[in-house]
């Protein structure tokens, strides 16, 4: 199972504090603005995750690639091999092969959930934020 780990936790605080900024007595507007201005970082936020999680499912994929490559010497062994050590360190590289693969499925499938859950459907333009800016956001009471 994959590790949620800090920055996960970060995005799910900003999603409590959107929820309680949502609820708050603040002028709709401002409420409006604060809440696009979360969901606007929540979708970097994610948009950065995910992307770490891609680099790190790519460097999993190129460990199995350079243990296949120490694997290719299978080809030219024997069963009547001399030295049977061999077969063992063979073997524990079928093993490292298996442990990362699961974890670049791992990372793959944690990319999925932190896009599915922090990514917006349809992200707003900054400049359409912006036009409707209002100075009494900025104001406090």
């Amino acid at each position: 199972m994959a590790d949620h780990g800090a920055d996960s936790e970060a995005l799910e605080l900003m999603e409590r504090m959107r929820a309680v900024i949502t609820q708050s007595n603040m002028d709709g507007h401002c409420r409006e603005m604060l809440c696009s201005a979360f969901d606007r970082f929540l979708n970097q936020e994610a948009r950065r995750m995910s992307k770490r999680f891609l680099l790190r499912a790519r460097d999993q994929k190129q460990r199995i690639a350079a243990s296949l490559a120490l694997l290719s010497e299978l080809d030219h062994l024997g069963d009547d091999e001399a030295d049977r050590s061999v077969f063992s360190e063979m073997a524990q590289l079928f093993d490292e092969i298996s442990l990362t693969a699961v974890a670049g499925s791992a990372a793959l499938r944690e990319m999925d959930r932190v896009r599915a859950e922090f990514a917006p459907d349809e992200p707003e333009k900054l400049e359409t934020l912006m036009a409707q800016w209002s100075p009494q956001c900025a104001r406090p009471d």
